[in-house]
């Protein structure tokens, strides 16, 4: 496949909303090994924008990068127009492994519960966070179980729950199916569009899943390899609600899944 340049993403957003992810020129290393290039994309207010890219290429570390988990060697990132400098407080994350994000000593509502205790809210705006945010991915009945008494479904929905209790602008999901079985992933990415839906959230997915990038996405970033930047910006046409049989039997999410593949070189690779 011919490389091709850089594309970046629009500077308008849809229906005039402002952008609430900002990225410019993000660089980042390890010693000698250039990892991100030249990253610049924004995400905008209401959004839900998935990011693929090959194995290996750096999605973990661009999404720690934009969370400011991690040090980055050059450029900007701003969430709801604040540079990011360490973890901002409008920023919620959901991480891949749900086995060590949780603690294991904890209950699921303490592990909801855990991170309101750097908010600036009382004890019964923190329970009533957590309460509502169990409710939402259908967990109310489970809150004084700990998490290893949950099959592996139930504990992701547990770290979906604790980033929505913080009421996040912005919400990161690093790979956070990819441990789970085919039918709980299924399960997993219908409830992602029901509460994006629901709470007007700003959501940047990351996922190794063609598939799944197409069926949540609005937008889909498509990285390269390393040293990574990005490749192609493709719009979603795809009509919402999104149904697992209806919306993946259409000619356009066939389109979508061949340019997708084509743009990572699995077709080159052939």
């Amino acid at each position: 496949m011919t490389e091709t340049a850089p594309m970046r993403a629009p500077s308008a957003g849809p229906e005039g909303r402002e952008p609430i992810l900002e990225v410019e020129g993000l660089r980042k290393s390890y010693g000698r090994e250039l990892v991100l290039e030249d990253i610049s994309v924004r995400v905008f207010d209401g959004e839900l924008v998935s990011i693929v890219g090959p194995s290996g290429c750096g999605k973990t570390t661009m999404l720690r990068c934009l969370s400011g988990l991690l040090p980055f060697d050059a450029g900007t990132v701003r969430v709801a127009g604040q540079p990011v400098t360490g973890p901002p407080d409008t920023l919620g994350l959901v991480f891949q492994d749900y086995s060590r994000s949780l603690l294991p000593w904890q209950s699921v509502e303490e592990n909801v519960r855990l991170p309101l205790r750097y908010k600036a809210i009382s004890k019964k705006e923190a329970a009533g966070r957590a309460a509502e945010a169990l409710d939402s991915v259908g967990l109310s009945a489970h809150v004084r179980k700990k998490p290893w008494q949950l099959s592996g479904g139930m504990q992701q929905r547990v770290a979906i729950a604790r980033a929505l209790a913080y009421h996040p602008r912005l919400l990161l999901m690093d790979e956070p199916f990819a441990s789970v079985d085919a039918q709980t992933r299924v399960e997993l990415e219908d409830l992602t569009l029901k509460l994006w839906e629901e709470r007007d959230m700003t959501v940047a997915f990351v996922t190794h899943d063609i598939d799944e990038a197409i069926y949540l996405g609005g937008r889909i970033v498509v990285l390269t390899r390393t040293p990574t930047t990005i490749r192609e910006v493709m719009p979603v046409d795809l009509s919402r609600p999104r149904d697992q049989i209806a919306t993946k039997a259409t000619e356009e999410f066939a389109r979508l899944r061949a340019s997708v593949f084509d743009a990572l070189g699995h077709r080159s690779a052939a």
